[in-house]
């Protein structure tokens, strides 16, 4: 049996009694070479998803879009029927075009569509979180979100979701979001290097909103850092245990979903959690960010 560890504590998401280990798992990186397709190794990937739940990872981060249908399809076979306390999260509002690309899906019957996806390959009846991916490639964009989650909110009303966040906006697009329904996360890019959402990270806080940050190690293109470096070889960690730790301890209401198709990898970013970052340490770090955006 494999033996619970600590994963940074929990947090209690706002409007509900659930509570979620800090260390999650994200699950894009068990379909294969840019998202598409089957992983090379699918006993591999289900093993991966096995030791995750084993360990006590109790929130996992998908979407019917990485493969597509891939990830959501391995999770049923690995992990159905779910622990009672197994929070699932999805991401709604992309597709997968032929030529590998991530256009933008949107529409009504778009969105529709792709939560019955999810219920259907995941094998669910509800599904617990559903957050609704909106900006661009690079980034937020300002743009409105009432359409696409006023629809959504209607799909909550019917019972085919319980909660619901966003992924990749603004505290402006949050702010419109919270007249048309409650938002219990928010998933955007921040790490050492990108550091855009520091007010917002604060805000949130205050308003008890989880934080989920994607690409925590920099992007596809993975942070390069004599700064990380020396952090990593002093505290006798990898670069990925350094940057998850900083993450720990940027703010309580931060969520990690570090994603992984090796269980070795998976017990390397899991032990993040029992990382020390002193101040000196953190001082040091934090001028990653204003090296990279001089």
């Amino acid at each position: 049996m494999t033996t619970q560890i600590d994963l940074g504590g929990n947090f209690t998401l706002p409007g509900t009694s659930i509570a979620l280990n800090r260390l999650g798992y994200g699950a894009m990186q068990l379909s294969g070479p840019q998202v598409w397709g089957p992983p090379r190794d699918v006993d591999a990937a289900i093993a991966v998803l096995r030791e995750a739940v084993g360990i006590g990872v109790n929130h996992i981060d998908t979407s019917d879009y990485y493969g597509p249908h891939v990830t959501n399809q391995l999770i049923k076979q690995a992990l159905h029927p779910y622990p009672d306390d197994l929070v699932i999260v999805t991401k709604v509002g992309c597709r997968r075009a032929a030529d590998k690309s991530w256009p933008l899906a949107l529409t009504r019957q778009d969105l529709t569509d792709a939560v019955h996806d999810n219920l259907r390959n995941l094998g669910l009846d509800v599904l617990d979180i559903v957050n609704l991916r909106v900006g661009g490639v690079h980034g937020p964009s300002e743009t409105s979100i009432e359409e696409p989650l006023t629809v959504l909110a209607e799909l909550k009303q019917q019972g085919l979701i319980r909660h619901l966040g966003l992924s990749n906006v603004t505290p402006n697009q949050l702010a419109q979001a919270q007249t048309i329904t409650e938002i219990v996360c928010i998933q955007n890019m921040y790490n050492l290097a990108h550091r855009e959402d520091d007010a917002f990270v604060e805000d949130l806080a205050k308003q008890h909103i989880a934080y989920v940050p994607f690409f925590p190690l920099g992007g596809f293109n993975p942070l390069q850092s004599s700064v990380l470096d020396a952090a990593a070889t002093s505290l006798e960690a990898t670069q990925m245990q350094v940057a998850l730790a900083w993450l720990l301890q940027r703010s309580p209401n931060i969520l990690l979903i570090p994603g992984t198709s090796s269980v070795k990898h998976l017990h390397e970013n899991l032990k993040a959690s029992t990382l020390q970052i002193h101040s000196d340490g953190i001082t040091s770090l934090d001028s990653i960010a204003a090296s990279s955006h001089p």
